[in-house]
């Protein structure tokens, strides 16, 4: 069953950036072994955690704040059609043009050709997850134009020809030393003598993207919320490259994710104190940008909002899976999480990392059996919780995790091994005579223990359970051995 938001028909590929191409164990594993990522990461997180923790715990009314948060998203998704039309009407009344879009393919289309109407042959962005969901760059230079990233971080990535990492900061991946080489390297008429000072290469930056600012025609942002009632759309960021790009194009188009939408500028509010803090751990954002439609001879003149479905519908669906779309893309679940903390968000595949993304990539793009990439996705968790703790909307993420782990188990058309696996485990516990049996079988694990620990086991199945564990030493009597000895004596 799907919710239909009323968005065409199109025949497509609906994933865009939202499926990787190997399972998340094997890139995990190339991930750990990559020191100097582990610690970019490890210094990045512990930073931001701290940071967080600090701007958290002077409001004491937070848990409030969160369970507000938590229903306003909730009523968002309980009546999300009545409100996007609703959204559609305030904008179009304010001189904008609403385009709806079931899919990455046909939202890249709708904005190429909307470029492709302005004569214009390059575009500024600033940072936006669903254009980075949709692949519109590459569907933007192979319609021959060229689109520059505004966002520092974001302009890293680009610079590089590389991905995001991180909902936050895309580039945590990357320390200051390798930032600098990428400019050296990339970036035209860079000062040689260029230092990996933060300040230094923000200067380099500015003065990289200042001259794009004051010559481009058309401007393609994100979203962060959407007031329905007004309208409004709404971008924060820290650097103010965004309100350049936001405000200094004949053109803007804005590609929005349709759980964006909040009804009422009160519901706004909520959000505005609690993502700074999750995210960036600030009291407030320094640039939060605010437009409804269009104002004559003041700013652009032409703005168009492209809705994009790509999977939500199906998401929406979902009683329990529906949550997912509550994320307001603060990152608090994947600087606290153990598992994103020690491989990065490039080991995930999907453009949307951690915890988050491993519970709302594959409820956007489906399972498709046992081989799925994204069957391995919810297993990317230790389940400790930290996320649920962390986010600003009390998501309840291991819950989802363990719903999309009964989905992977349930997409298997085959026995796999952890299947056999039980089923001999019952059969043997059905029985007196074969429980014996195993625990005498079991004992000759001793023969493969190192220092207490066996650590691999022959056998193909044994050999991929034992390559991400070990167990201890199976010990020299049993418990029926020694109750018998004691019964004796």
């Amino acid at each position: 069953m799907t919710t239909d938001l009323g968005m065409p028909t199109v025949a497509s590929d609906p994933h865009g950036h939202l499926r990787g191409t190997e399972p998340f164990p094997v890139a995990a594993h190339r991930a750990l072994a990559d020191t100097q990522l582990r610690q970019n990461l490890g210094h990045a997180t512990r930073t931001i955690r701290a940071k967080r923790a600090a701007v958290v715990g002077e409001v004491d009314d937070w848990e409030e704040l969160r369970r507000a948060g938590e229903c306003v998203k909730a009523d968002v998704m309980a009546r999300l059609p009545e409100l996007l039309e609703q959204l559609e009407a305030s904008v179009t009344a304010r001189g904008g043009v609403v385009h709806w879009a079931r899919d990455a393919e046909e939202a890249n289309r709708i904005v190429v050709g909307l470029v492709r109407e302005t004569g214009s042959d390059e575009v500024v962005k600033v940072k936006s997850m669903a254009t980075q969901e949709t692949g519109l760059n590459e569907a933007l230079g192979a319609a021959g134009i060229a689109a520059l990233e505004t966002d520092l971080a974001e302009l890293i990535v680009q610079l590089s020809d590389d991905k995001p990492s991180h909902f936050l900061v895309p580039a945590i991946h990357r320390n200051r030393s390798e930032i600098r080489d990428i400019f050296l390297r990339e970036m035209p008429d860079v000062d040689p003598d260029l230092t990996d000072e933060p300040r230094r290469l923000a200067m380099a930056a500015r003065a990289h993207l200042r001259r794009k600012f004051l010559s481009a025609r058309v401007g393609i942002s994100g979203v962060n919320f959407a007031v329905a009632d007004t309208g409004t759309i709404s971008v924060v960021e820290s650097e103010g490259n965004g309100r350049m790009c936001l405000t200094l194009p004949d053109t803007l188009i804005t590609v929005m994710g349709v759980e964006k939408v909040v009804p009422t500028w009160s519901d706004l509010e909520v959000f505005l104190q609690l993502l700074p803090r999750s995210s960036t751990g600030e009291r407030m954002n320094p640039y939060t940008s605010s437009w409804s439609g269009v104002t004559p001879g003041d700013g652009p003149q032409t703005f168009h909002l492209v809705l994009l479905d790509n999977g939500r519908s199906n998401v929406l669906a979902s009683p329990d899976g529906r949550q997912a779309l509550h994320c307001i893309r603060c990152s608090a679940c994947l600087n606290v999480c153990p598992v994103y903390e020690r491989t990065g968000g490039h080991a995930y595949g999907s453009i949307y990392p951690g915890p988050i993304g491993a519970v709302l990539s594959p409820q956007l793009t489906g399972i498709d059996g046992p081989d799925d990439v994204n069957a391995s996705l919810p297993y990317a968790s230790s389940l400790c919780g930290a996320c649920f703790d962390a986010c600003p909307v009390r998501i309840d993420i291991p819950h989802l995790l363990v719903q999309q782990r009964a989905a992977a188990v349930e997409a298997h058309g085959r026995p796999t091994a952890q299947d056999l696996a039980m089923r001999a485990a019952a059969a043997a516990m059905a029985s007196p005579g074969r429980f014996s049996l195993t625990e005498r079988v079991v004992k000759l694990g001793r023969l493969l223990s190192r220092s207490g620990r066996i650590r691999s086991v022959p056998g193909p199945g044994a050999a991929a359970w034992f390559g991400a564990r070990d167990m201890p030493e199976p010990p020299a009597e049993t418990f029926r051995e020694w109750w018998g000895r004691r019964e004796r004596s």
